[in-house]
Order: structure tokens, then C-alpha cells, then sequence
């Protein structure tokens, strides 16, 4: 997400006094609205989760390839090189992706603390708190994260030698940890947004 289609920051402290009180307080509201759609909302999560396929995608062009090589024959080796290098131009892009993501996430909640700490209003504040969207990702990104630990420990508990092969083995099981280190990363942010949340948007007493 460019800079330019995030909310503007909060006006300079020798600006905001000469600015109307309530000008700058409906421009907070709306703009903490929008930065809080925008860091926990429903399009956010299935963002991260279209990473984490992109990520599982290039895995898989990476264990076709393993397994190609480990039959050994030449026709094999050749399907395994062009298997590994797909799996790379997969990989590489969604490591950008990934990170250009993360440097989105900081600008988001760069705002977000800056414009709530801009003229608070306890009983405005309150609601803001959508405690909702935390739980939401927390829930959805614990049961991802419970299904691929569950995959990979299953996986390595149940291989056999002579049954399974290592490129099976390490496919799988590579397969369940990103879902596992996916789930961990929505998990933790969820959990982070709503301890600041309760702190920077406490309830009118």
C-alpha cells in the first residue's frame, strides 16, 4: 500500500492549536476508523493468508523437485532443476511481497498511535477499541496455526522408512509450517493490537 492512500498524520503541535477543536477531532475519528479497518479488517487477514499460499506455493514447486531428484535418473534431475528454479521465482517475489506487508503494518500503527494521542475522548475513544476484529484474527490465525503444527508433527511422527521418502517427509511437513508460522504471525498480531488498544482507548468511567 503506497504512502499516499494511507490517512495523512496528525497536524505539527503549533498547527493543531490553531486548528477547530472539532475539525481535528472528526478527522481523528474517521482516520483511526479507517487505520484500524485497515490493520486488523477481514481484507488484512486474507492478505496475509494469500502470502502464506503464494509462500506454500513455491514450496511445492521446491518439493517436486526434490522428490524428481531423488530418483535419480537424468530426465528426473532435469524436471527437479526446472522444479527448483520455479519454486525460487515463486519464493523470492513473496518474500518482497511479505516484506513490503510488514513495512505497511509499521506505517499503519506508526498512525494509528500518533492520531490517538491526538485530543482523546474516553467515551468517543471506547468504541474504537473493536475488540471484535482482534478476536477475529486471533481465532482464525490459532486454528491455522494449531492445523499446520498438527500436520508437520503428524507427518514426522508417522513416516516410515521404505514408505516415505525424505523429499515427502520434508515437503509436508515444510508445508505445515507455514501454515504453523503463519497462524503465529496473525496470532501475535492480534494480540498486540488489542493490548494497545485497551490502553490507548480506555473506557469512559
Amino acid at each position: 500500500m503506497p504512502r499516499r492512500d494511507l490517512p495523512p498524520p496528525p497536524p505539527p503541535a503549533h498547527l493543531l492549536a490553531r486548528l477547530d477543536r472539532d475539525t481535528v477531532r472528526a478527522d481523528r475519528a474517521r482516520f483511526l476508523r479507517e487505520l484500524g479497518r485497515r490493520s486488523l479488517g477481514i481484507g488484512g487477514l486474507l492478505l496475509l493468508w494469500a502470502v502464506s499460499a503464494v509462500f506454500a506455493l513455491g514450496w511445492s514447486f521446491v518439493g517436486m523437485g526434490w522428490l524428481a531428484f531423488e530418483t535419480h535418473d537424468g530426465l528426473s534431475l532435469a524436471l527437479g532443476y526446472l522444479c527448483a528454479t520455479l519454486g525460487a521465482g515463486v519464493l523470492v517475489p513473496a518474500g518482497f511481497w511479505f516484506a513490503w506487508l510488514a513495512r505497511r503494518d509499521r506505517q499503519v500503527r506508526g498512525l494509528l498511535r500518533a492520531w490517538a494521542g491526538v485530543y482523546r475522548d474516553a467515551a468517543a475513544d471506547a468504541r474504537l477499541r473493536a475488540p471484535w476484529r482482534s478476536l477475529t484474527w486471533l481465532l482464525a490465525s490459532l486454528a491455522m496455526a494449531a492445523a499446520g503444527l498438527g500436520l508437520s508433527f503428524w507427518i514426522a511422527a508417522s513416516a516410515r522408512p521404505g514408505s516415505e521418502t525424505y523429499g515427502e517427509v520434508g515437503y509436508l511437513v515444510g508445508l505445515g509450517m507455514i501454515l504453523w508460522i503463519t497462524g503465529l504471525l496473525g496470532a501475535a498480531k492480534a494480540a498486540a493490537h488489542f493490548r494497545w488498544a485497551v490502553r490507548a482507548f480506555p473506557r469512559a468511567g
